[in-house]
Protein backbone atom coordinates (compact mmCIF):
# COMPACT_ATOMS: atom_id res chain seq x y z
CA UNK A 1 0.00 0.00 0.00
CA UNK A 2 1.41 3.66 -1.16
CA UNK A 3 0.72 6.56 1.25
CA UNK A 4 1.27 10.21 -0.77
CA UNK A 5 3.47 12.10 0.72
CA UNK A 6 2.76 15.44 1.69
CA UNK A 7 5.88 17.87 0.46
CA UNK A 8 9.33 17.17 0.50
CA UNK A 9 12.73 17.92 2.73
CA UNK A 10 13.65 20.70 -0.28
CA UNK A 11 9.87 22.32 -0.01
CA UNK A 12 10.20 22.50 4.02
CA UNK A 13 13.50 24.09 3.26
CA UNK A 14 12.66 26.85 1.03
CA UNK A 15 9.87 27.44 3.48
CA UNK A 16 11.75 28.13 6.38
CA UNK A 17 14.10 29.84 4.18
CA UNK A 18 11.50 32.33 3.31
CA UNK A 19 10.69 32.38 7.39
CA UNK A 20 13.81 34.39 8.39
CA UNK A 21 15.21 37.85 8.49
CA UNK A 22 17.67 38.98 5.85
CA UNK A 23 21.01 40.66 7.75
CA UNK A 24 19.63 44.10 5.99
CA UNK A 25 16.90 43.27 7.99
CA UNK A 26 18.23 42.85 10.89
CA UNK A 27 20.30 45.90 10.88
CA UNK A 28 17.34 48.29 10.12
CA UNK A 29 15.25 46.94 12.95
CA UNK A 30 18.93 47.34 15.24
CA UNK A 31 19.24 50.98 13.79
CA UNK A 32 15.51 51.64 15.03
CA UNK A 33 15.55 50.21 18.39
CA UNK A 34 18.80 51.98 18.89
CA UNK A 35 16.98 55.52 17.92
CA UNK A 36 13.97 54.66 20.02
CA UNK A 37 16.96 53.99 22.98
CA UNK A 38 18.11 57.40 22.57
CA UNK A 39 15.23 59.27 22.26
CA UNK A 40 13.65 57.55 25.65
CA UNK A 41 17.56 58.63 27.51
CA UNK A 42 17.48 62.07 25.49
CA UNK A 43 13.99 63.18 27.35
CA UNK A 44 14.70 60.95 30.63
CA UNK A 45 17.72 63.44 30.84
CA UNK A 46 15.69 66.51 29.67
CA UNK A 47 13.25 66.37 32.39
CA UNK A 48 15.45 65.55 35.51
CA UNK A 49 17.62 69.14 34.24
CA UNK A 50 13.82 70.64 34.29
CA UNK A 51 13.28 69.10 37.67
CA UNK A 52 16.33 70.54 39.09
CA UNK A 53 15.79 74.44 37.25
CA UNK A 54 12.80 74.19 39.04
CA UNK A 55 13.03 72.42 42.01
CA UNK A 56 15.93 75.47 42.79
CA UNK A 57 13.53 78.41 41.68
CA UNK A 58 10.71 76.95 43.81
CA UNK A 59 13.05 76.44 47.00
CA UNK A 60 14.44 80.36 46.21
CA UNK A 61 10.80 81.20 46.09
CA UNK A 62 10.10 79.16 49.25
CA UNK A 63 13.12 80.97 51.26
CA UNK A 64 11.91 84.68 49.92
CA UNK A 65 8.58 83.97 50.85
CA UNK A 66 9.54 83.45 54.41
CA UNK A 67 11.69 86.42 55.15
CA UNK A 68 9.06 88.73 53.77
CA UNK A 69 6.75 87.00 56.40
CA UNK A 70 8.55 87.47 59.46
CA UNK A 71 9.69 90.81 58.09
CA UNK A 72 6.79 92.19 57.22
CA UNK A 73 5.26 90.57 60.85
CA UNK A 74 8.01 92.21 62.86
CA UNK A 75 7.38 95.44 61.01
CA UNK A 76 3.74 95.89 61.22
CA UNK A 77 3.56 94.84 65.20
CA UNK A 78 6.80 97.65 65.96
CA UNK A 79 5.89 101.12 67.90
CA UNK A 80 9.20 102.45 66.89
CA UNK A 81 11.40 102.06 63.38
CA UNK A 82 14.97 102.93 62.95
CA UNK A 83 16.27 102.55 59.25
CA UNK A 84 20.75 102.58 60.14
CA UNK A 85 23.31 100.87 59.79
CA UNK A 86 24.74 97.82 62.37
CA UNK A 87 25.81 94.16 63.05
CA UNK A 88 25.04 91.93 65.95
CA UNK A 89 26.44 94.29 68.92
CA UNK A 90 25.24 97.88 67.82
CA UNK A 91 23.36 100.20 65.62
CA UNK A 92 24.04 103.75 64.66
CA UNK A 93 21.12 105.84 63.84
CA UNK A 94 21.58 107.94 60.19
CA UNK A 95 22.80 111.55 60.63
CA UNK A 96 20.68 114.36 60.82
CA UNK A 97 19.05 115.24 57.38
CA UNK A 98 21.26 111.81 55.68
CA UNK A 99 19.14 109.75 53.75
CA UNK A 100 17.56 107.32 56.04
CA UNK A 101 18.80 103.70 54.37
CA UNK A 102 21.51 101.51 55.20
CA UNK A 103 22.31 97.38 56.05
CA UNK A 104 20.28 97.32 59.26
CA UNK A 105 16.82 97.93 60.46
CA UNK A 106 15.77 97.91 64.47
CA UNK A 107 12.45 97.47 65.47
CA UNK A 108 11.19 98.27 68.85
CA UNK A 109 7.83 96.24 69.83
CA UNK A 110 7.44 99.14 72.74
CA UNK A 111 8.25 102.10 73.32
CA UNK A 112 10.81 100.62 75.43
CA UNK A 113 14.15 100.95 73.37
CA UNK A 114 15.73 98.75 75.43
CA UNK A 115 13.71 96.22 73.86
CA UNK A 116 14.25 95.39 70.31
CA UNK A 117 14.48 93.20 67.37
CA UNK A 118 17.33 94.06 64.81
CA UNK A 119 17.51 92.98 60.79
CA UNK A 120 20.94 93.65 59.56
CA UNK A 121 22.96 92.50 56.66
CA UNK A 122 26.48 90.93 57.56
CA UNK A 123 28.80 91.20 54.84
CA UNK A 124 31.37 88.70 56.15
CA UNK A 125 28.86 85.88 55.85
CA UNK A 126 26.69 88.04 53.03
CA UNK A 127 23.93 86.81 54.91
CA UNK A 128 20.63 88.60 56.49
CA UNK A 129 20.55 87.96 59.94
CA UNK A 130 17.84 88.57 62.89
CA UNK A 131 18.73 88.85 66.40
CA UNK A 132 16.88 90.26 69.67
CA UNK A 133 17.25 91.80 72.53
CA UNK A 134 18.26 89.72 75.69
CA UNK A 135 18.49 86.54 73.84
CA UNK A 136 21.78 86.51 72.29
CA UNK A 137 20.51 84.25 69.75
CA UNK A 138 21.24 84.95 65.61
CA UNK A 139 19.57 83.56 63.01
CA UNK A 140 20.05 83.84 59.34
CA UNK A 141 17.14 84.10 57.22
CA UNK A 142 18.78 84.61 53.74
CA UNK A 143 22.09 83.82 52.83
CA UNK A 144 24.15 84.63 49.63
CA UNK A 145 23.13 88.35 49.80
CA UNK A 146 25.15 90.86 47.43
CA UNK A 147 23.67 94.04 47.85
CA UNK A 148 25.15 96.16 50.59
CA UNK A 149 22.23 98.80 51.44
CA UNK A 150 19.29 96.64 52.65
CA UNK A 151 16.51 98.99 54.44
CA UNK A 152 15.06 102.59 52.97
CA UNK A 153 12.52 104.81 54.78
CA UNK A 154 10.42 105.94 52.51
CA UNK A 155 7.19 108.37 52.27
CA UNK A 156 3.92 107.13 50.36
CA UNK A 157 5.49 108.42 47.60
CA UNK A 158 8.27 106.36 47.23
CA UNK A 159 11.03 108.76 47.85
CA UNK A 160 13.83 107.90 50.53
CA UNK A 161 13.28 110.23 53.73
CA UNK A 162 15.66 112.33 55.20
CA UNK A 163 13.66 112.01 58.71
CA UNK A 164 12.28 109.74 61.30
CA UNK A 165 8.48 110.76 59.76
CA UNK A 166 6.19 108.94 61.84
CA UNK A 167 4.13 107.20 59.36
CA UNK A 168 7.53 106.19 57.27
CA UNK A 169 7.44 103.33 55.09
CA UNK A 170 9.88 100.50 55.52
CA UNK A 171 11.32 99.04 52.20
CA UNK A 172 13.39 95.68 51.66
CA UNK A 173 15.82 94.78 49.25
CA UNK A 174 17.11 91.43 48.61
CA UNK A 175 20.11 90.74 45.72
CA UNK A 176 20.94 87.24 46.22
CA UNK A 177 22.22 84.31 43.99
CA UNK A 178 21.33 80.44 44.44
CA UNK A 179 23.10 77.28 42.14
CA UNK A 180 20.92 76.02 39.14
CA UNK A 181 22.53 72.55 39.88
CA UNK A 182 22.63 72.04 43.64
CA UNK A 183 24.58 68.93 43.34
CA UNK A 184 27.16 70.86 40.95
CA UNK A 185 30.92 72.31 42.56
CA UNK A 186 31.28 75.88 43.38
CA UNK A 187 34.19 77.08 40.47
CA UNK A 188 34.52 76.80 36.90
CA UNK A 189 31.41 75.59 35.15
CA UNK A 190 29.31 76.00 37.95
CA UNK A 191 25.94 78.19 37.13
CA UNK A 192 23.75 80.54 39.27
CA UNK A 193 20.36 82.08 39.27
CA UNK A 194 20.07 85.81 40.80
CA UNK A 195 17.12 86.81 42.32
CA UNK A 196 16.17 90.21 42.85
CA UNK A 197 13.49 90.66 45.86
CA UNK A 198 11.91 94.14 46.68
CA UNK A 199 8.87 94.65 49.27
CA UNK A 200 7.83 97.60 51.21
CA UNK A 201 6.16 97.13 55.15
CA UNK A 202 4.70 99.94 56.69
CA UNK A 203 3.26 99.70 60.66
CA UNK A 204 -0.17 97.93 61.38
CA UNK A 205 -0.86 101.30 64.05
CA UNK A 206 0.30 104.86 63.36
CA UNK A 207 0.42 106.88 66.59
Amino acid sequence: MNLPLHGSGRGRSRHASRSAFTLAEIMIAMGLFSLAVIGVVYAHLVGMRMFTITSTRLSASDSARKVLNRVRDDVRSGKILNVGNGDGAHFTNIAFNGLRQGNALQIHPTTDTNVFIRYYLDSASQCLVRTASGTGQVEVLAPYLTNRIAFYAEDCTGHTLTNDSNNRVVKLVLDFYQWEFPVAQVGAGAFYDYYHLQTRVTRRAIE
